[in-house]
């Protein structure tokens, strides 16, 4: 396995992550639905659950699934939902949340999906962004990071299945 290289400390991610939701709240108020991108966003959207009810929010919270890396380091291009859309949507404020934005594709078809399922309004949220790697028209309305062109690990985003566990998040090199 290659090396790593720490981005960022759990301390760091956590200081951001209370500045996300003040900002997350100020826009949307208390009355949301986060619908989250699995599995990378998973610890993400704990911790930012918790930062919004530090803020008066009570989100509620729902998960869809998505495929596009499989055992590889770079995207297919192919955006697959695998399982349903979230059930009554109808009418709520949802904040789309994802782990890492780079391609852009997932989060496009993902807010593409919840926009069909009349859904009120869809704002997104990225915990990092890797603009480099852009190649549709995408930017969050909310962001942790933003990252250069490299492999993360850590704080729920894996490798083939690894390194979810870690506390903070890593560069593979």
């Amino acid at each position: 396995m290659a090396g790593m290289r720490i981005l960022f400390q759990s301390d760091t991610i956590a200081r951001r992550l209370e500045l996300l939701a003040a900002e997350i709240a100020a826009a949307m108020g208390d009355d949301l639905t986060i619908v989250g991108i699995l599995n990378g966003s998973f610890v993400f959207i704990a911790d930012l659950a918790r930062a919004l009810d530090r803020q008066a929010c009570a989100p509620r919270i729902d998960f869809i699934r998505l495929s596009s890396y499989g055992q590889r380091q770079r995207s297919s291009g192919k955006i697959e939902l695998i399982g349903q859309p979230p059930p009554d949507l109808d009418g709520r404020q949802v904040l789309l949340v994802d782990d890492v934005v780079d391609s852009g594709r997932s989060m496009r078809f993902a807010c593409k999906l919840l926009r069909q399922g009349a859904a009120a309004e869809v704002l997104t949220c990225a915990l990092l962004d890797k603009p480099a790697r852009r190649e549709v028209d995408m930017v969050s309305d909310f962001l942790g990071f933003t990252i250069p062109d490299v492999f993360v690990v850590g704080y729920g985003i894996d490798y083939a299945g690894e390194h979810r566990h870690l506390p903070y998040i890593s560069a593979l090199s």
